[in-house]
């Protein structure tokens, strides 16, 4: 038998699978509309698919698919339990999740998923009665084609705000390269064997610091009305920030968000999510097909404009424009790329506020002429001809002896990335009024 053949064989040997596997899941769902609670042996059974009947659906969690996982080229997660751990934004009362295959030359045979709320902070334990199995288009099992994702079925669970949730998804056949999200400062975990209702989470021995497959976590919420989706590069991604702690400044924000409405200050109710890649570009695109890293204006589409939700759009794009440009970048380039991105956006009818480029003296790329064209694109920027509102993070962090310059407290040790304590003064000084939908800018 040829190689060919024997994957032929195998596809369709896996795919009766997943048909034989969602007939029995029917016959039993069309019983009582719910399964059996299991016993106490480290496992949960699912419940009903059916949501909540009120509220708005709204993104509580999503991240950028970034990139082929090195080293997952032949077996991808094959034969193991791959349980990411995700921070929510706002809660629900139903939760849907979706599944990306980006970077995969091969369908991805996902053939058991479940969702639960996190037991506490850095762990893989699920809180009690709160495992759910996930399913898809009704059947437990799905094909998530090779370029492709899939969104899954809503199904009822209480999901807190500010906490964490644990989505895990098994694959029992090789899929290549794995989709996923390199930066997650967020520990999640791997088991083997399929463990994907373990509700004890003794058999995830393996900690790891990305996220696979998944890109978003929506839910049905009664105390939200949309979604702020925050574009940006490894500073939006926080790549500095302290691991399991979600000190990023979208995270901050979105607490100070929400103690305002607790205070009944006049702001929205919005969730916020994360859309940052290390690295990223408003203009260029990494190599690869699909591009590893693809640009802002080749990722606005789906990272943005198909956001659950979306309602405002934050972008804090350009520095890596500048600094991994060989020749000396171009402002007036960046900013018709950021303008073009601005204009995306007013056609879905979202408000779009823009950040000013931080400092990065003493950064090993800095050199007195590309600091020269960031403070040209930020000159731009304050002009009020890209944005419809701006939040000024140069004027913030940077040093007031030395404006080329980081403040101490601020720099992260890398004269690029903010700290801890850099990251909550971002998230400080954005004016939460910015937030409002009231007018889009004139560009």
């Amino acid at each position: 038998m040829t190689r060919r053949h024997g994957y032929a064989l195998l596809t369709a040997i896996v795919a009766l699978i997943v048909v034989v596997s969602a007939a029995i899941y029917a016959g039993i769902a069309s019983g009582t509309g719910r399964l059996a609670d299991a016993p106490a042996t480290g496992r949960a059974s699912g419940h009903s698919a059916a949501p909540a009947s009120s509220g708005t659906w709204v993104a509580t969690w999503a991240t950028s698919p970034a990139a082929a996982e090195p080293g997952t080229a032949l077996n991808g997660m094959a034969g193991r339990s791959v349980r990411n751990v995700v921070h929510t934004s706002v809660a629900g009362t139903s939760a849907r999740i979706t599944l990306s295959n980006l970077y995969g030359q091969a369908p991805l045979y996902v053939t058991h998923a479940s969702i639960a709320v996190a037991a506490g902070d850095a762990t893989a334990a699920a809180a009690t009665r709160t495992m759910r199995r996930l399913t898809f288009a009704g059947a437990p099992s799905v094909v998530v084609p090779a370029g492709g994702h899939v969104m899954s079925d809503s199904v009822r669970i209480a999901v807190p705000r500010g906490g964490d949730v644990l989505v895990t998804t098994y694959s029992p056949t090789p899929s290549g390269p794995v989709t996923y999200h390199p930066y997650a400062r967020q520990i999640s975990y791997v088991a083997r064997g399929d463990r994907t209702e373990d509700v004890t989470g003794a058999p995830y021995t393996e900690r790891t610091t990305v996220w696979r497959y998944l890109t978003a976590l929506d839910v049905l919420s009664d105390e939200a009305e949309g979604t702020v989706v925050v574009l940006g590069d490894s500073i939006t991604d926080g790549v500095t920030s302290t691991v399991g702690a979600d000190r990023r400044w979208t995270d901050v924000l979105s607490g100070r968000l929400w103690a305002a409405v607790e205070e009944d200050r006049d702001v929205p109710r919005y969730s916020v999510v994360n859309e940052g890649i290390s690295g990223n570009q408003v203009l260029a695109d990494r190599l690869g097909r699909p591009a590893d890293n693809p640009s802002g204006l080749s990722r606005f589409e789906r990272d943005v404009l198909e956001r659950t939700g979306a309602k405002v759009v934050v972008i804090e794009l350009g520095v890596n424009d500048i600094l991994r440009n060989p020749r000396l970048a171009d402002p007036q380039q960046i900013a018709r790329g950021l303008r073009t991105l601005v204009t995306r956006a007013h056609a879905r009818g979202l408000k779009v506020v823009g950040a000013t480029l931080m400092p990065f003296e003493g950064h090993r790329g800095y050199t007195p002429a590309r600091d020269a064209v960031r403070q040209q694109v930020n000159a731009e920027i304050r002009s009020g001809r890209v944005f419809d509102a701006v939040v000024d993070f140069d004027r913030a962090l940077r040093d007031p002896y030395a404006p080329r310059r980081l403040r101490g407290g601020y720099d992260s040790g890398d004269h690029l990335h903010p700290s801890d304590l850099g990251y909550q003064e971002m998230a400080e000084v954005f004016e939460l009024r910015l937030l409002k939908k009231a007018g889009q800018a004139q560009l």
